[in-house]
């Protein structure tokens, strides 16, 4: 008798109105890449106009990327359930108002929605929230979504492995994220240690 096929592992993408569409995009090429995954993607209205803006992307070439595309007003959709198994879901970038809406539980639409359904179905779920300088409103909010479960995961470039492009900043960042689900050996290099530097 054959042994149980396993369970396809499925992961939600949203891109929404912050800046760094370039991040959701990453991801999707990166895991699209890896294989072994099956990519829910959801971008909203202000998403959309970020990835034309700041990639000279069109939705036919986005979209593309993606196994699944959802549209953000379909809150009937597979992802808007908790008996639809998936790994969990990545905001990248995400907007101080749907931090804010997913903070406080609105399910205004199918990102935060399926936020939700992360949350309450005890998966993970990590925004990649955009802004600077904070605020304290936008502070609670992180707070109170990390109270729920959910990673708060600010896309800040790291520079102790050297990178040489604004691609190697943003391909350690989409990497670092990929990680925190163990979906492959880890594809971020983890860090070795500064030898003699307290010395």
């Amino acid at each position: 008798m054959s042994a149980p096929a396993a369970a396809k592992r499925r992961l939600i993408v949203a891109i929404t109105g912050a800046t760094g569409a370039i991040y959701g995009v990453r991801l999707l090429e990166t895991l699209r890449r890896l294989g072994g995954v099956e990519t829910h993607l959801l971008v909203s209205s202000a998403g959309w106009l970020n990835v034309q803006h700041e990639l000279d992307l069109d939705k036919a070439a986005l979209n593309a990327l993606a196994d699944v595309v959802h549209n953000v007003r379909d809150v009937g959709a597979s992802i808007a359930s908790g008996s639809f198994a998936t790994d969990g879901m990545i905001v990248a970038p995400c907007s101080m108002r749907t931090l804010a809406s997913i903070a406080h539980g609105l399910s205004d639409n199918l990102v935060t929605r399926a936020a939700d359904v992360v949350l309450k179905e005890r998966r993970r779920l990590v925004l990649l929230v955009r802004e600077t300088p904070f605020n304290l409103a936008h502070l609670r909010n992180m707070t109170a979504v990390t109270e729920m479960g959910g990673v708060i995961f600010p896309p800040l470039p790291a520079f102790y492995h050297k990178p040489a492009s604004i691609d190697d900043m943003v391909d350690h960042t989409v990497a670092r994220v990929i990680d925190l689900f163990g979906m492959a050996q880890p594809i971020a290099a983890a860090w070795s240690g500064m030898g003699g530097a307290n010395d």
